[in-house]
């Protein structure tokens, strides 16, 4: 069913409302951002264009050739950002990154409610943790970018640091953080929305009550319940109701 305004409904029956709903999950880069924070970090190491193109395929669901995964894609795209600087990541934090519009009207709207906020991105956490301070977001997974010690302080290694939870936050790992996140606030996952725009958000949206694509990948806008097409975050709001 569409709806006139760009916003396409499967299976659900408005109005449905927020106090249905405990929980809300974020994907990070494209979905509550509008950037892709790997893309513009290689921009600073010039490789932005090699980045994207490897980007581009794990967001469609699209590996090929020697790329097996998800994970590996991710691994590729940190090598290549080897060199970049911590002040090269502020520069992509303060100039480039910006909330995506409806963020902040969304996040509020469904504290209000009384719902939690879970931020899960195969991002990093140089740019999960501010996002976190600055809308109020109860929980976050993502992955951490290591730093090389001594002389080259402040530079990108090129590697990733293992959590104690696993290695990279790739699509099982945010279907994982879902579940275990109504686990332990004691509510079933069909009390959960899941928000996302690639492929390696469609585990933690098959695994939700409520799954919703916003200015998704094709793969994923034909998979979800709710497709946001055009407009902010907030349309949401149109389908459920504060």
């Amino acid at each position: 069913m569409s709806h006139p305004s760009g916003l396409t409904l499967r299976g659900v029956t408005p109005p449905l409302q927020l106090a249905d709903f405990k929980l809300i999950a974020f994907d990070m880069d494209s979905t509550l951002i509008n950037i892709e924070c790997v893309d513009e970090i290689a921009d600073a190491a010039g490789r932005k264009a090699e980045v994207a193109a490897i980007t581009e395929a794990a967001m469609n669901g699209q590996f090929g050739g020697e790329i097996a995964d998800y994970k590996d894609s991710l691994r590729r795209r940190v090598a290549l950002l080897r060199g970049v600087t911590v002040a090269h990541m502020e520069q992509v934090y303060t100039e480039r990154l910006q909330l995506n519009p409806g963020a902040e009207a969304l996040v509020a709207a469904c504290k209000a409610a009384g719902m939690k906020v879970l931020l899960v991105s195969g991002g990093f956490t140089y740019f999960t943790d501010r996002i976190r301070d600055r809308l109020g977001i109860d929980f976050t997974r993502s992955n951490v970018l290591e730093i090389e010690p001594g002389a080259n302080c402040g530079q990108l290694t090129g590697r990733m640091v293992d959590q104690p939870w696993g290695d990279i936050c790739d699509g099982d790992e945010k279907r994982r953080m879902l579940l275990d996140t109504c686990a332990q606030l004691g509510i079933s996952p069909s009390q959960a929305i899941a928000m996302g725009d690639g492929a390696n958000d469609l585990p933690m949206m098959g695994a939700a009550g409520l799954s919703v694509a916003y200015h998704a990948k094709p793969t994923v806008r034909e998979q979800a319940m709710v497709a946001i097409d055009s407009g902010g975050l907030d349309r949401l709001l149109e389908v459920v109701r504060p």
